[in-house]
């Protein structure tokens, strides 16, 4: 109480995050329940009956439990690894960049498609990658060339899926490593020139080591999503396709077909709990691996 009474301006300042969380995240908590439910509309979220692990043995017993976790983990990972590896990419050549125009014109182009829901990209897609009358297939028709049938064929996903996450999100996690850039201190870069220092080099030996602790942050951030998919992203551009369900089906997918297709809301609590928990686990085990390595730079 005393450390709340020396600094109530910062802590009025968090009340509303502190609110968001409590209404959005822990209240709902309490939705755990039915997933151990059969749940009815009579019955309501706590007078259902009461099966246990029903819900859970249908869902690992339908054999779709391996398939989506797998996909989930495969695709969150790739998009994790993609992400970090081309939004310092991004941010190092943003803060190499001399001329204040050509700058700022660089950063809005890259920030623009943060902005641009998910549903207008896949009427992108749609209309240039369409079999029939796709921009790009007309071109290559025009060239003769095969056509690409990508919503047909689950290879290209695994590489397209990937590139539209970066293409959305680079210029936002840019901005996230242009801003520790920004804070090192410029006359290490000075003493550096100094003693001969090229350009690359100042950017292996300066930059890039004292990125390392903002890259751990992020990257302990986003393994906390790692088991939760971009449902936005995989039901716009996937949406109920079954040629591609097997490549591309997370759990996020998987579940809101339980919840629309059957009202089945213990199956979908179910998978919705399971997700949770996995996510819980790989948190624990990152942080724990980070603390080994480095107290310091750990979350908790």
């Amino acid at each position: 109480m005393k450390d709340i009474r020396k600094n109530w301006l910062l802590y009025l300042m968090f009340l509303p995050v502190a609110v968001y969380f409590v209404v959005f995240a822990y209240i709902p908590m309490g939705g755990i329940v039915m997933a151990f439910e059969s749940y009815s509309r009579q019955g309501g979220m706590f007078l259902s009956e009461w099966v246990g692990f029903d819900n859970f043995h249908y869902f690992f017993a339908s054999g779709k439990a391996w398939l989506v976790t797998r996909n989930t983990m495969v695709y969150n990972v790739m998009f994790l690894g993609c992400y970090t590896l081309f939004s310092i990419i991004a941010a190092v050549f943003l803060s190499e960049i001399r001329r204040k125009s050509f700058k700022k014109l660089s950063q809005t182009l890259m920030f623009l498609p943060y902005f641009i829901s998910w549903v207008t990209v896949s009427a992108f897609v749609y209309n240039f990658l369409n079999y029939e009358y796709g921009i790009v297939n007309k071109l290559l028709h025009y060239i003769d060339v095969q056509a690409l049938d990508i919503y047909s064929n689950t290879s290209y996903w695994y590489f397209l899926l990937p590139f539209l996450y970066v293409w959305k999100w680079v210029g936002y996690g840019s901005i996230l490593y242009l801003a520790a850039i920004v804070g090192i201190d410029q006359e290490i870069y000075e003493a550096a020139t100094i003693d001969g220092a090229t350009r690359f080099q100042r950017i292996a030996r300066i930059t890039l080591p004292l990125l390392k602790p903002t890259m751990i942050i992020l990257l302990l951030l986003g393994l906390g999503r790692i088991m939760r998919g971009e449902f936005d992203m995989f039901y716009q551009l996937i949406g109920n396709n079954g040629l591609l369900m097997d490549a591309t089906d997370i759990i996020d997918t998987l579940a809101f077909r339980s919840l629309m297709g059957s009202a089945d809301f213990g199956m979908a609590s179910s998978v919705g709990l399971y997700q949770s928990v996995l996510t819980l686990i790989i948190i624990l085990t990152a942080n724990w691996l980070v603390r080994r390595y480095d107290k310091e730079q750990a979350l908790f």
